[in-house]
């Protein structure tokens, strides 16, 4: 598997450290977080804040993509994330991810300092979104999604349709080297097919790139532990480390210190020796 990423210029050791994605959203509706970083002062004030606690990549979006969400017209979503993403990439060095489906709200991004793609279509929704990538030379994360949760064979079948984005996004240009690849915990799966899918983690590292998870307070751990999701710290903990240990690469999460020391403290193991002290 691909064992490193360079980010901004700097090359991240995947084999080492497990990075952690911090997630910042400017929008009035999502899950978890909806309406607390509108402000630009605030959403800074909050990148800041992760940054200290140990994020190694900022992932600023604009569209809520929870269950129902209603699509966002282009011009809307560039209003409300190309000035966050200025002024978050003038106030740290820490690369900035912008999660969005489309070409234009992605290349806004880049020219304001954003130095990667996060696209929870995997490239499907908007082909232009992979030959700006490939133009620009920067990473980008194919996650898996589908309109309905309807699957014959889940593990089998988000395996094959992630290899067809693949296969997209080098038809587009984009190099081996810069592709990440998601498996979609929380979209278009029921809770049966989440915990089958981070049973078989496995089976997605072995397709040869870095494997990201996002699983940070989704409805599936809210249903297994029966919390709320301000509640659910302890599900998402549960799952980064036993991500780690099934050749998970990158993290995205809310609560970046909590999981920060997860990953570190699972990493320490997964490196360790046998010495005592």
């Amino acid at each position: 598997m691909q064992d490193r990423l360079t980010l901004k210029g700097k090359s991240y050791d995947l084999t080492e450290n497990t990075l952690i994605m911090g997630i910042l959203n400017v929008t009035p509706d999502s899950f978890s977080d909806g309406g607390l970083y509108l402000d630009i002062g605030r959403a800074v004030e909050h990148a800041l804040r992760m940054v200290a606690e140990g994020a190694d990549i900022i992932d600023i979006g604009g569209e809520s993509t929870r269950p129902g969400h209603k699509p966002l017209a282009c011009d809307e979503e560039l209003a409300r994330v190309i000035p966050v993403i200025r002024a978050v990439c003038n106030a740290t060095d820490i690369p900035v991810s912008v999660d969005t489906s489309k070409a234009e709200v992605a290349e806004a991004a880049l020219a304001v300092g954003a130095a990667m793609l996060n696209d929870v279509w995997g490239g499907r929704k908007d082909n232009g979104l992979l030959k700006l990538a490939a133009a620009a030379g920067v990473p980008i994360c194919l996650m898996h999604n589908r309109q309905e949760a309807v699957y014959e064979d889940v593990i089998a079948e988000i395996k094959a349709d992630l290899l067809e984005s693949v296969a997209l996004a080098e038809e587009s240009g984009v190099c081996k080297d810069k592709i990440i690849l998601d498996p979609g915990i929380g979209f278009a799966k029921t809770v049966s097919d989440n915990l089958q899918v981070l049973k078989c983690l496995r089976e997605y590292t072995t397709l040869g790139y870095p494997l990201l998870l996002g699983t940070s307070r989704k409805s599936f751990i809210g249903k297994v532990l029966d919390l709320p999701v301000d509640q659910r710290e302890e599900g998402t903990a549960a799952t980064v480390a036993y991500g780690i240990c099934h050749g998970v690469s990158i993290f995205r999460v809310h609560n970046v210190q909590y999981m920060s020391r997860v990953a570190r403290m699972t990493d320490a193991m997964r490196r360790g020796g046998c010495q005592d002290g």
